[in-house]
């Protein structure tokens, strides 16, 4: 009798598990409850592998890492009127062509659009209202806020719409989504324009909003129950008085304030202060006469770097990890790699040095610069080590670019078994990686 009972209470466990599994794979069901689960996995997994212990270490770091060399060592890349000089590379015996944006000039639009008159004194307070508020399902913070971007245009759709293409793998999680991945999408499936810059300030988000355009920025989150994260939020309304700006979270809430100094002071540092506008193209001059000298991407990066430089002396802690983080990050966009690559590699020295609790390791997540910098001045073993490393971190191998950096590395150095193996795993992860599968075609490989 007791053996039946037992029978019996096991098959109904496995009936139960069985449904809840395939419950599971509804999407409507997966979009409520994967949270929590992520959330439980990465808990167990925290017990077991602590990320937030587990340290990247470049092994072919320059002994030249102080403040001031490296602070020395970009003062004439720095310089406005200077022209960055490409450095040479290591030369290998197997050469791929990588899909990088060379910075170009643009100050001038090449089409007149129509203008409207811009606001010569900026308002105290000005919020802009149309947009529609999303909550975003799980890990989808930036199709989310594209999303909600994009409705202030008058764009009908959601972020289901959004998701299908910059994370287009259902069975996949993503883990982020690149502002030039949000760029792409405004650009080539909408009727509207999109522009994304780094080294943004308080002032040019009021004078933004003032003349119409919200904003879309990438920011640090810190939750008091978690690790360091990014987020995307829309910025639409800011109150001098209240010396708030007004956003649209995903995650939080709708019509959130959130104070001068704690964006631009902090949690807009820890992303190089980038933000992304969405605009119709008969008002690019407006926005064009806004952004200014910025528009020239060299001068972008020059003038963030600068940025970077002056908080490299002020700073401590993480604050400071970002300030270094940035500095490397605004290089590789001047293209000077080696004075790069000192700067992730100071970067990386000072994260050893925060306590466990403040160590961002999520940062691989969102950013490429370190791989860049390191694969550029022919690290390849760096590339690999900080990839596998950032799997660590991550738990789930479902980052496509640490994949691609990992994969050019291996090719480089002759591993083309291996290289095959990453480059296809990134195009699984995400498609629409058209640097992954140019690669791929480059390497004499088909895609997955």
């Amino acid at each position: 009798m007791r053996w039946k009972l037992f029978s019996i209470i096991i098959f109904a466990v496995l009936l139960c598990c069985i449904l809840m599994g395939g419950l599971y794979t509804l999407p409507s069901v997966r979009s409520r409850i994967a949270w929590h689960v992520d959330n439980q996995i990465a808990r167990f997994q925290r017990i077991i592998t602590p990320p937030e212990k587990i340290l990247f270490q470049p092994k072919q770091q320059t002994q030249s890492s102080s403040v001031e060399a490296i602070v020395n060592a970009t003062l004439t890349c720095l310089s406005p009127s200077s022209t960055p000089t490409l450095p040479a590379t290591t030369t290998s015996t197997i050469e791929i062509a990588i899909s990088t944006q060379t910075p170009t000039t643009q100050l001038i639009p090449s089409a007149t659009p129509t203008s409207t008159t811009l606001p010569t004194d900026i308002p105290e307070k000005v919020i802009l209202t149309g947009i529609t508020h999303e909550y975003q399902n799980f890990n989808n913070c930036g199709p989310a806020n594209l999303s909600m971007a994009l409705s202030y245009w008058g764009w009908q759709g959601n972020q289901n719409i959004t998701r299908a293409f910059l994370r287009p793998n259902l069975e996949i999680d993503d883990k982020n989504v690149m502002p030039e991945e949000m760029v792409q999408f405004v650009e080539t499936q909408t009727h509207l324009k999109a522009i994304t810059r780094v080294g943004g300030a308080n002032q040019r988000i009021k004078e933004l909003i003032a003349a119409g355009f919200p904003i879309l920025i990438e920011a640090g989150h810190h939750p008091p129950d978690d690790w360091w994260m990014g987020h995307y939020v829309v910025i639409n309304g800011y109150d001098d008085q209240k010396q708030v700006f007004i956003s649209q979270d995903s995650l939080i809430s709708p019509d959130l304030p959130i104070p001068y100094d704690e964006l631009e002071q902090k949690w807009w540092r820890d992303f190089n202060r980038i933000y992304i506008v969405i605009y119709p193209p008969e008002r690019e001059l407006d926005l064009f006469k806004i952004i200014g000298e910025d528009l020239d991407l060299l001068t972008n990066y020059q003038q963030a770097a600068q940025k970077a430089k002056e908080e490299i002396l002020q700073l401590q802690g993480r604050d400071l990890f970002f300030a270094y983080f940035n500095l490397g990050a605004n290089l590789v966009g001047m293209e000077d790699y080696p004075s790069a690559a000192q700067a992730f590699d100071q970067a990386f020295n000072i994260y050893q040095s925060l306590s466990e609790d403040m160590r961002p390791y999520r940062v691989m997540w969102y950013q490429t610069g370190p791989y860049q910098a390191y694969y550029h001045t022919g690290r390849y073993q760096d590339v690999i080590n900080l990839a596998n490393t950032t799997f660590t971190w991550v738990g789930k191998f479902t980052l496509e670019e640490s994949f691609y950096w990992r994969g050019l590395a291996y090719a480089a150095l002759g591993n083309m078994n291996q290289a095959q193996s990453d480059l296809s795993k990134a195009v699984q992860i995400n498609p629409n990686y058209a640097a992954a599968l140019e690669a791929l075609q480059n390497l004499g490989f088909s895609a997955p």
